[in-house]
């Protein structure tokens, strides 16, 4: 007799978040992820969970995770990037490395990823 299991695999917002973040820093061009003022107030809260349960989660300030349509998936960042490249391309860039690293990361198709440029740091001198 063969038993089939059937399992899910249910991936957290913040998981998600954490991610997206973690790609979008590391695209070239990018100085800084943005928390923005809701950014720091669910910062906050996720610090204090932390400090109570003793974890660690990865950081995803300035990321948030949405479902602009049934079973879809949106993440929205917001971020800082540097004068020496033009913003469309370094935008372009994040919504690429997005949905690349979390479906490579976590099997998870991003259907949507909005990139909202805060600030542009001054070219070093």
């Amino acid at each position: 007799m063969t038993l089939s299991v059937r399992t899910e695999l249910i991936v957290a917002d913040a998981v998600v978040a954490g991610v997206a973040a973690w790609a979008a820093a590391r695209v070239p061009g990018v100085v800084r992820v943005e928390p923005g003022l809701r950014g720091l107030v669910a910062g906050l809260t996720r610090a204090g969970k932390q400090l109570w349960s003793g974890f660690e989660s990865a950081s995803a300030d300035g990321v948030r995770v949405h479902n602009p349509a049934e079973g879809a998936l949106g993440v929205r960042l917001e971020i800082a990037i540097g004068a020496e490249r033009a913003a469309a391309d370094v935008g372009a860039a994040v919504q690429a490395a997005v949905i690349d690293t979390v479906f490579e990361r976590l099997g998870v198709t991003v259907d949507e990823v909005s990139v909202v440029i805060v600030d542009i740091e001054p070219e070093a001198r």
